[in-house]
């Protein structure tokens, strides 16, 4: 061989018998597909390469969804699965209740045996049924016969339905493997199904899902013909939930279709845990939110109720004023307010005084404001009076002024400034005396010259 033959590529080509069958416009073939916010979905029912008819049916109602293969032969297998998806499909939960879903089934199976009596189909007719109920992370599961529920979570696949069949029973006994039942000639035998006993009850149970898990539901038309683990590999292989759907019907159909094979994938987009989560946290910091606000409307209340509490004196311009509250501000923000002014001037208070006042005399009460607002005015009417006293016996003892009468530096810081005062006004008084007996001497004087 030359080495320009060496180097030529060699092509990959398909196993010798296995060439896929395409799926895409074949007669008798039902495609759905769909989506919403938590799921995706997609499906498709095909007759196979052997049988003349579809016995199976399928139901999408979301969140519902079934699989029922028919059994009976023509005129008898479909009419017992239409009847069968039709009644889960008004009776099923519209959350994932399993206990309800399987009472849904348990009634399609009343409903079988009762369509068979009135002449809907013929006696003897009966179908599986195979069902889900997908709503957040949780799936509710209800199954009668050998239709399948599988789940794929983290590329891992598992079947989590039983088969109420003959051969699964002896696999159950360690008697046949999984490979043996698909070819054993039992394998069509069931052993529990919708439409011969009235007291016929289905398995139910509930289990998680979570985001980026895909669920299947097939008739055997699938797994008859091909393995779990091929299975699992279209699976995980496959992007959407029909590119899925369509992979495995043609896997079913390239192992040689002997059987109507019926295929539904949902795909679990949002479990809504992380919503859920959010959920809880902003619920978490409302209600710290709202702890705080509690916390500080009650220091709020607090603090207004002390401030109400307090009283102090300090200056309204140029007089006393009564106030409530506190001699401060937050903000720019006063927290007190003036209640009531008064009459008193603080000039007229000693110097002491003012500057206590400047800063704010703090007191217990409104009352004990009054009080010492009267005190002061009292003192001031007090060291008024002693002063005018004391001008006039300066008067009286030939001390015009009256400043002498009580030394400054001896006399209380009230009385003499009261004393200045009183001198002052004296001083004034007897000003006046001169100036008007001066002026009435000058007219005297004019008179007489006239």
């Amino acid at each position: 061989m030359s080495d320009e033959q060496n180097t030529q590529p060699i092509m990959p080509v398909e196993a010798p018998g296995r060439v896929a069958v395409p799926v895409e416009n074949r007669v008798d073939s039902d495609v759905v597909s769909g989506s919403n916010h938590f799921i995706s979905w997609g499906g498709r029912s095909d007759v196979g390469l052997v049988r003349g008819h579809n016995e199976d049916s399928f139901l999408v109602r979301t969140p519902l969804f079934v699989v029922s293969d028919g059994m009976g032969g023509h005129a008898a297998g479909e009419v017992a699965s239409a009847i069968a998806v039709e009644t889960i499909g008004a009776n099923a939960p519209s959350d994932p209740d399993d206990i309800l879903l399987g009472a849904a089934v348990e009634t399609a199976n009343l409903a079988v045996i009762k369509g068979a009596e009135e002449g809907r189909g013929k006696p003897g007719m009966g179908c599986t049924a195979s069902t889900v109920v997908i709503k957040g992370d949780r799936m509710a599961v209800a199954h009668v016969g050998d239709s399948r529920v599988y789940l794929l979570h983290e590329g891992k696949l598992v079947r989590i339905t039983h088969d109420h069949s003959f051969v699964e029973e002896l696999i159950d006994a360690g008697q046949i493997t999984e490979d043996e039942a698909r070819v054993h000639p039992s394998r069509s035998v069931i052993t529990r199904a919708l439409g011969s006993d009235p007291n016929m009850y289905a398995d139910h149970f509930s289990l998680e899902v979570h985001n980026g898990d895909r669920v299947i539901l097939c008739s055997d038309g699938l797994s008859s013909m091909i393995d779990d683990a091929e299975i699992e590999m279209l699976a995980v292989s496959s992007v959407t939930p029909q590119s899925a759907a369509d992979n495995l019907v043609s896997a079913a159909l390239t192992a040689g279709g002997a059987d109507n094979v019926t295929v539904l994938v949902v795909d679990v987009k949002n479990d809504g845990i992380a919503e859920a989560a959010r959920k809880r946290l902003l619920q978490r910091v409302g209600t710290f939110a709202a702890g705080v606000l509690v916390a500080l409307v009650a220091v709020f209340a607090l603090l207004a109720a002390f401030i109400r509490g307090e009283w102090y004196l300090a200056p309204d311009g140029e007089t006393v004023g009564i106030y409530q509250g506190i001699n401060a501000d937050i903000m720019g923000f006063p927290l007190s307010q003036l209640v009531e002014p008064t009459t008193v001037q603080i000039k007229d208070l000693p110097e002491s005084v003012q500057s206590q006042l400047q800063r704010g005399i703090q007191v217990s009460s409104e009352a004990e404001a009054h009080a010492i607002v009267e005190s002061y005015r009292d003192q001031i009417d007090a060291d008024k009076t002693r002063a005018a006293e004391k001008a006039e016996e300066a008067k009286a003892d030939g001390d015009p002024t009256g400043a002498t009468v009580v030394p400054t530096d001896q006399a209380p810081e009230g009385e003499a400034e009261a004393g200045a005062n009183a001198a002052k006004e004296a001083q004034e008084t007897q000003d006046n005396e001169k100036t008007e007996t001066s002026s009435s001497t000058q007219g005297s004087k004019s008179g007489g010259g006239a």
